[in-house]
């Protein structure tokens, strides 16, 4: 299981760099300055290839007609209280699925993560939680929804002030600087990757689910 987990990690991290941004962080001000709308709040997502999940009835074939069951997250969505120094953040998300053989009822209990990353590549916290689908007698498809949470310190979300006046301070035509990003300044960069968190949430995954999942 530890290649797994260093697959899953590896994907993970990835995908939480390419895929979960948080669009409009630092958003640029008619060229004169940049205004910061950062939030102490993580954003929450959905990782690149763990957002589904494949089971098959045996082991060793992933065809199509070997498929057992499948499921997606799907509607992720979350509420933030940032009133106290533990900013506390709670995501709630349903599960969709689908089986192949729809005789009988059945129920199916699928693994999911949750984690706090930070900077896009520091794995804070991770738990795992475990979604019930209950399929009746003659049903292909079932829903389920599942929660996750996180806590975030205020301080450590907050970017300090003077790096802070160096992103926002307003810049005007002529100034040495106006035509200088300065998130180029690496010591400006690395504060707002510190300052950064996310929730990410996803299946929890074999390595052979994660490899089906990347490579399908």
């Amino acid at each position: 299981m530890k290649s797994a987990t260093r697959l899953f990690s590896c994907l993970a991290i990835a995908a939480a760099l390419a895929g979960c941004a948080r669009e409009g962080e630092l958003v640029l001000a008619d060229g004169v300055g940049i205004t910061a709308v950062r939030s102490t709040c993580p954003a929450v997502g959905v990782p690149d290839y763990t957002g589904n999940i494949t089971t098959f009835r045996n082991a060793g074939s992933v065809t199509a007609d070997n498929i057992d069951v499948v499921a997606n997250i799907t509607n992720l969505r979350s509420t933030c209280d940032d009133t106290s120094e533990r900013v506390y953040t709670n995501a709630t998300f349903d599960v969709l699925a689908r089986r192949t053989d729809a005789r009988g009822n059945r129920t199916v209990q699928l693994p999911y993560y949750s984690t706090v990353v930070r900077g896009g590549s520091s794995v804070v916290t991770k738990r795992i939680g475990t979604v019930t689908l209950n399929f009746a007698d003659g049903q292909e498809r079932a829903q389920a929804s599942g929660v996750a949470g996180a806590f975030v310190n205020r301080a450590e979300a907050t970017l300090p002030a003077e790096v802070r006046e160096r992103i926002t301070r307003r810049r005007r035509p002529g100034d040495p600087d106006a035509a200088l990003d300065p998130l180029a300044d690496p010591e400006v960069r690395a504060a707002v990757n510190r300052a950064s968190f996310e929730l990410l949430v996803g299946f929890q995954l074999t390595q052979d689910q994660l490899a089906y999942n990347a490579t399908r």
